[in-house]
């Protein structure tokens, strides 16, 4: 397995966003182990209503210690393909040598940049972002880009914290949610279409902090 990098980022607004978005990703990581997780994220019930199972190729874009990516190779096997994508090269290297440890050949880490995940077209069967959407300062490209990659009809489902409407994004990713009405928005604007929102996680922390799982289908040829 390889590490995709990413040739020198261009602005240097751009290098800010990468760093929110590494962090943000890496924020679940660093306070709560695997087991832990599986109890509020279900891992299994969300490959289910991405509609995986073996030989599948899908993406974890902001993957960050691979939770999810590791989940997923279990489900795709050895013929699947999962693409373990996030900004933060040192998280893609641990990825990397756990994969390696574990024999897990269908996971490649890819280093993408703020507005580009690095996906082959027309080639994935789903792409799964998870708590990493409302850090996208270039939500259109990332969009765009995830809409490329995607095969016709393939799902895309974006997991992320909950918060009410009215506020500005940059407020918004100060505290690390969005709305949900913002992402469908800007899902339907990019060619997505909402198949269905599937009952949403509750974080056992700060009282129980709410997060919304939308899934969307690629829309035309």
């Amino acid at each position: 397995m390889r590490v995709i990098g990413v040739a020198a980022l261009r602005p240097r607004v751009q290098l800010l966003a990468v760093a929110v978005l590494a962090v943000a990703a890496s924020d679940v990581a660093r306070t709560e182990d695997w087991s832990a997780r599986d109890d509020w994220q279900r891992p299994a019930e969300v490959m289910d209503m991405l509609g995986l199972g073996p030989g599948a190729v899908v993406a974890d874009i902001g993957c960050g210690d691979g939770y999810f990516s590791f989940r997923l190779a279990e489900r795709v096997g050895s013929e699947g393909r999962v693409l373990a994508v996030d900004v933060d090269a040192q998280a893609l290297h641990g990825v990397q040598r756990k994969a390696e440890d574990q024999a897990l050949g269908q996971i490649e880490a890819i280093q993408g940049s703020a507005d580009d995940p690095r996906l082959p077209e027309a080639s994935l069967d789903a792409i799964l972002v998870v708590n990493a959407y409302h850090e996208m300062t270039a939500h259109d490209a990332m969009l765009l880009a995830f809409r490329r990659a995607l095969k016709p009809g393939g799902r895309l489902a974006i997991i992320d914290r909950a918060d009410e409407p009215g506020e500005g994004r940059q407020t918004y990713q100060g505290r690390h949610s969005l709305p949900k009405d913002l992402v469908v928005q800007d899902a339907t604007r990019h060619g997505f279409v909402l198949r269905l929102e599937a009952p949403g996680f509750v974080r056992p922390r700060r009282g129980g902090e709410p997060w919304y799982f939308l899934v969307f289908e690629r829309r035309g040829a």
